[in-house]
């Protein structure tokens, strides 16, 4: 029985070994069936255009996202709004015209204007620490800063301050075009008087197709170009901003073109908010039936 038993080892080793080197085939190509899969869907979310002009996210390359304004969210700050540009989520926060805090920043002839800028830490997905006053948020303060001073009339309220003052909730793309549309707004909100309500809109340059408001995942593969608008004043411009790439003369115009059409629909979008608001607290007051 021993020698039968020893006989019938070396056959149950070879079927062991056997059934061994079949499992480890069959691991290796739902392995690969499971690699293939990964491959194609990673090409899916690279073609970002499809063959019908469409972007990942239903629209067409010339249309913003869906544009919603709330003005007056915060009761203690002279003026404020809550601006979203599809998935990003601004509020903008307007204190002054007050007494200059620092003496030494007084400026005699006009308002002193300060702008601070900052993205939440649950804003994006990056879990990242953000030192204050880092180069981005910096630049972006910044760009704002300079596209509302172009637009109050600041020689109006000599030796006081206005600070404005924003966080963003949410970023999916568009973070300074929604910060600069929402701080104006909150501008508006606190009585300051203005020369226009300047409009900001981006654009870029993805798969050799110009495309409006990009959001975040078209960044990804797209140059951006900021422009701030005056559409009252012959559609000037109040500032251009652009963080790319080099792109040809002929692109940059395409691009540029369709950024200042952006401007000027959300710029319709803005000023119906402001309508609507007010007839709203003109009625609250009973001025208006």
């Amino acid at each position: 029985r021993s020698r039968a038993a020893d006989a019938r080892a070396p056959g149950s080793s070879r079927g062991a070994q056997g059934k061994a080197e079949l499992q480890a085939q069959q691991h290796g190509e739902s392995r690969r069936v499971s690699c293939s899969g990964a491959r194609s869907v990673l090409a899916g979310l690279m073609d970002l255009i499809s063959p019908e002009g469409l972007r990942q996210d239903g629209r067409r390359a010339d249309e913003v996202r869906r544009v919603t304004v709330d003005i007056g969210t915060l009761a203690k700050a002279d003026g404020s709004a809550t601006l979203e540009l599809g998935n990003t989520i601004v509020l903008a926060a307007v204190y002054g015209p007050h007494e200059v805090q620092k003496r030494s920043s007084l400026l005699h002839d006009r308002a002193m204007i300060t702008c601070e800028y900052s993205l939440a830490p649950f804003a994006s997905g990056e879990r990242r620490k953000r030192q204050r006053g880092d180069r981005r948020t910096t630049e972006s303060a910044a760009f704002i800063r300079n596209a509302l001073e172009s637009n109050i009339l600041s020689h109006l309220m000599p030796r006081t301050q206005i600070d404005v003052v924003i966080q963003v909730l949410q970023a999916d793309g568009g973070q300074q075009c929604a910060a600069l549309n929402a701080a104006m707004i909150a501008i508006i909100d606190a009585g300051i008087p203005v020369r226009d309500m300047v409009s900001c809109c981006s654009a870029g340059y993805l798969e050799a197709t110009p495309i409006l408001d990009p959001n975040y995942l078209e960044l990804s593969h797209s140059m951006e170009l900021l422009v701030a608008l005056n559409p009252n004043q012959d559609d000037s411009l109040a500032m251009v901003q652009m963080d790319a790439p080099r792109v040809s003369a002929d692109n940059f115009e395409a691009v540029l073109q369709l950024a200042i059409s952006g401007c000027k629909a959300i710029h319709k979008v803005l000023r119906d908010a402001v309508m609507d608001h007010c007839a709203k607290a003109l009625t609250a007051s009973g001025t208006i039936s």
